[in-house]
C-alpha cells in the first residue's frame, strides 16, 4: 500500500486499520454491534479519495449510467436510492470459488476492499443491501457507520468461509441505511426454513420511517441457496421469506422492497412465487427492457473450471402498488466486462451491483 502525505494521513490511518483480518475475534461475542459513536464522522469525498489513491495502479472504474424510468410520476420528495450487491466473500474469492481467469493479485483484500467502497461511494445509496459479507466487523461496520449509516449484520449459521484457512469469520447478509433519512421502527433477523427445516440461509427485514414523508416501508435483504439441483429448496425458502414479509408488512399495507441474490434464474419456481405473490411485487430491473417484462441477460458472469457461467440471479423486488421506480443503474456491457469476465482488476465481485431510485406513489387509491 502506497504512502500518503500529511493532509490525508489521519483518514488513511483509520482506513488502513480495517485491512487487518486479525482485528476481529471470530468468537460469538464478535456478533455484537460495535460501538462507533465515539469515532469521528468521515467525509465520503475524503474516503473516496483515499480509495482512489490505493487503487491508482488499477484501471479506472467502469462508467455506468442511470436510465430514467419515470412515467409522469411527479414527486415533491427526494427519491430513495437502494443498492443491492453480492460483494463476494473474501474467503470464498481467494479460497473456494476458483475464478480461473482472475489473477490472485486482483483479489487482494487491501485493494479489492477499496474497489467495493469506491462503488458504494460513487452511487451514494440511502439503503445498502449486501450479501457474502465476511469483513463486516473490521471494515464495513466501522467505516459505513462513520458515513452516517445504521448497520445490521446476520451471518449464516454454517458459513462456507469457515472452511477456508485464515478466514475472517462467517459471511452473511448486511443492511445499512442513512440515519438522517430514516428511523428504524422494527428489525427482524430471519433464518429461512425449507420443508420445515431450518436452513443455512438468512434474511434481514427492517421497517423504516422516512423522515421527509413520514411514510413507513419495509426493506429486506436475503441470499438463497446456491447451485443447480436445489431449485425446490430455493422455492421453499422463498415461500418462507414471503410468509414472514406478509406478517411484517401487515399483508402489504406497508410498502416493501426486497433485495437479494436469489441464485435463481427467472425460469425458476421461486421467481414465479415472488412475481405472483399477494404482496403485489414487481422486479425493478425488468423495467429496463423494451417491453418492461424481461429481466436483464445477466447479473453475474464468471469463468470457473467447469466453464463460463452467465446468469441472472440478483433482483430488487418492490411493491408496485405503493412505489414507483424513478431510475435504475444500467448494467456493464460485455465489452466492459471483458473476455476474462468477473471479478477482475476493474471490478471486485462476480456479481454486478443493482441500484434503483424509488419514490412513494402519490395516489392513495392505489395503496392497497
Amino acid at each position: 500500500v502506497c504512502s500518503m502525505g500529511n493532509s490525508t494521513s489521519r483518514l488513511y490511518s483509520a482506513l488502513a486499520k480495517t485491512l487487518s483480518s486479525n482485528a476481529v475475534s471470530q468468537h460469538q461475542d464478535c456478533l455484537e454491534q460495535l460501538d462507533s459513536a465515539q469515532l469521528d464522522p468521515i467525509d465520503p469525498k475524503d474516503l473516496l479519495e483515499e480509495c482512489q489513491i490505493v487503487l491508482q495502479k488499477r484501471p479506472p472504474r467502469f462508467q455506468r449510467d442511470f436510465v430514467d424510468l419515470k412515467k409522469n410520476a411527479a414527486s415533491n420528495h427526494r427519491p430513495i436510492r437502494v443498492m443491492q450487491w453480492n460483494i463476494l466473500a473474501q474467503a470464498l474469492g481467494e479460497g473456494k470459488d476458483n475464478f480461473v481467469q482472475c489473477p490472485m493479485e486482483a483479489l487482494k483484500w487491501e485493494e479489492r476492499k477499496c474497489l467495493i467502497l469506491e462503488e458504494i461511494l460513487a452511487y451514494k445509496p440511502d439503503i445498502l443491501c449486501l450479501q457474502e459479507v465476511d469483513h463486516y466487523f473490521d471494515t464495513f461496520e466501522p467505516l459505513l457507520s462513520r458515513l452516517g449509516y445504521q448497520c445490521t449484520f446476520f451471518p449464516k449459521p454454517w458459513s462456507p468461509c469457515l472452511d477456508v484457512e485464515q478466514n475472517n469469520g462467517p459471511d452473511g447478509c448486511a443492511l445499512f441505511f442513512l440515519k438522517d433519512r430514516f428511523e428504524l421502527i422494527n428489525s427482524a433477523n430471519i433464518r429461512l426454513t425449507a420443508m420445515k427445516l431450518k436452513t443455512n440461509q438468512v434474511a434481514i427485514a427492517q421497517t423504516l420511517k422516512c423522515h421527509e414523508t413520514g411514510r413507513l416501508f419495509c426493506i429486506a435483504v436475503t441470499h438463497l441457496k446456491a447451485r443447480t439441483g436445489w431449485e425446490r429448496f430455493r422455492s421453499a425458502q422463498g415461500c418462507d421469506l414471503l410468509q414472514n414479509l406478509k406478517s411484517i408488512t401487515q399483508g402489504a399495507k406497508i410498502p416493501l422492497i426486497i433485495c437479494g441474490d436469489f441464485n435463481a434464474e427467472p425460469t425458476e419456481e421461486v421467481y414465479r412465487e415472488f412475481s405472483n405473490s399477494s404482496l403485489n411485487l414487481n422486479s425493478a430491473y425488468k423495467l429496463l427492457s423494451p417491453d418492461g417484462q424481461s429481466e436483464p441477460p445477466y447479473t453475474t458472469w464468471k469463468i470457473r473450471p467447469s466453464g463460463e457461467c452467465r446468469h441472472t440471479l440478483d433482483y430488487i423486488w418492490y411493491s408496485q402498488h405503493a412505489l414507483n421506480v424513478n431510475s435504475a443503474l444500467g448494467l456493464l456491457t460485455e465489452e466492459q466486462i471483458g473476455p476474462n469476465r468477473l471479478p477482475s482488476f476493474n471490478y471486485p465481485s462476480d456479481h454486478l451491483s443493482l441500484v434503483c431510485d424509488f419514490s412513494f406513489n402519490q395516489d392513495p387509491d392505489r395503496l392497497l
